[in-house]
C-alpha cells in the first residue's frame, strides 16, 4: 500500500532525481564514512547513501515507514533503523560515541529546534547536510543588519561554519510544499569563533535580546544588565539586537554575572 504522507509529521517526500543526485554529490559519502539520515521517508537519499558503502543509521519516527524501511533494506548488513523521535534521539547512543556526519530532510515544522537539539553533540558531529525551509537557512547565514538575523543566526554561526548550496524548487517534493527549500552544509568548529564565558551565559543573552528584538538592549535585555553595564561591555545600549554582531554578543555574555537569572 502506498504510504500517505502525514501532515503532523510534516512529511514532504523528495523525488526529484537531479536534486537527489546534486545533495549526494554534495555529501560526498565515503566508505570510511560513519552516517546519521534523520526523517529518510521513503529512502530517497538512503539508497543512494548506501551504495557508498558507508554504515547507515536511519532515525524515523513514522512507523509505517520504519515498517516499509525494514522490509526495504532486511538484506542490508551495513544499515540500522532506529524507531525514534529525533527530537529526543540520543545520538551519541546511536552512534557509539564516535564521529557521524548527520544528514536530513528536516521536517520544517520542527527543524529550528531539532538544529538545537542535534548541536549538543557539536565535538561528535563531522558535518551536516540538511534540506530545511530557504527561509531557515537564509536565517542561519544572516549577518548582523539583516532581517533575517537572530537567535539562530548567533547559535548556529558560535557553532559552525554555515555554507547554503542550492535552492530546492516545491515541484521537488510529494505533496508539494507552500514554501521555497535549500540544502545547508553545517561544519562544526574545532574552536569558536569567539570567547564568551560561557555557553550558557551566551544563550542566555541572546534569547532575551531577540524576546523583543525592535526594542533597545536596554530595554530588552534589562532583566540582565543596566544601561552602564551595556556600555562597560564596550556596546551602545540605544543599539537593537539585530545590529549586534556575534563578537558583540560575546561581550555582553562575557560581562554577565554568574548569577544572573
Amino acid at each position: 500500500m502506498k504510504h500517505k504522507p502525514r501532515k503532523r509529521f510534516g512529511q514532504n517526500f523528495l523525488h526529484d532525481q537531479n536534486v537527489i543526485e546534486r545533495i549526494i554529490a554534495g555529501i560526498s559519502p565515503r566508505a570510511s564514512d560513519l552516517l546519521v539520515e534523520i526523517g529518510p521517508g521513503q529512502a530517497a537519499l538512503t539508497r543512494p547513501l548506501l551504495e557508498s558503502g558507508a554504515e547507515l543509521h536511519l532515525v524515523e519516527l513514522d512507523r509505517d515507514l520504519v515498517s516499509d524501511l525494514r522490509k526495504q533494506f532486511s538484506d542490508c548488513d551495513n544499515i540500522t533503523i532506529h524507531a525514534c523521535d529525533a527530537l529526543k534521539a540520543d545520538f551519541r547512543e546511536i552512534t557509539g560515541g564516535r564521529p557521524f556526519r548527520l544528514i536530513g530532510n528536516l521536517p520544517y515544522n520542527i527543524s529550528t529546534p531539532l538544529i538545537f537539539h542535534v548541536l549538543q553533540w557539536h565535538r561528535q558531529i563531522v558535518d551536516m547536510h540538511f534540506m530545511l525551509q530557504k527561509e531557515v537557512v537564509e536565517r542561519m547565514a544572516a549577518g548582523p543588519g539583516s532581517r533575517t538575523y537572530g537567535r539562530l543566526s548567533i547559535m548556529t554561526q558560535y557553532r559552525c561554519e554555515v555554507t547554503p548550496l542550492f535552492d530546492v524548487r516545491p515541484g521537488s517534493f510529494s505533496p508539494r510544499p507552500k514554501v521555497c527549500s535549500s540544502i545547508v552544509r553545517l561544519r562544526p568548529l574545532d574552536t569558536p569563533p569567539v570567547e564568551v564565558g560561557s555557553f550558557k551565559k551566551l544563550e542566555q543573552v541572546v534569547t532575551a535580546a531577540f524576546s523583543m528584538r525592535r526594542k533597545t538592549l536596554r530595554n530588552s535585555v534589562r532583566a540582565l544588565f543596566t544601561a552602564d553595564e551595556i556600555l562597560a561591555a564596550g556596546i551602545d545600549p540605544g543599539q537593537r539586537a539585530e545590529q549586534l554582531s556575534l563578537e558583540q554578543f560575546a561581550q555582553l555574555a562575557r560581562a554577565l554575572p554568574n548569577d544572573a537569572n
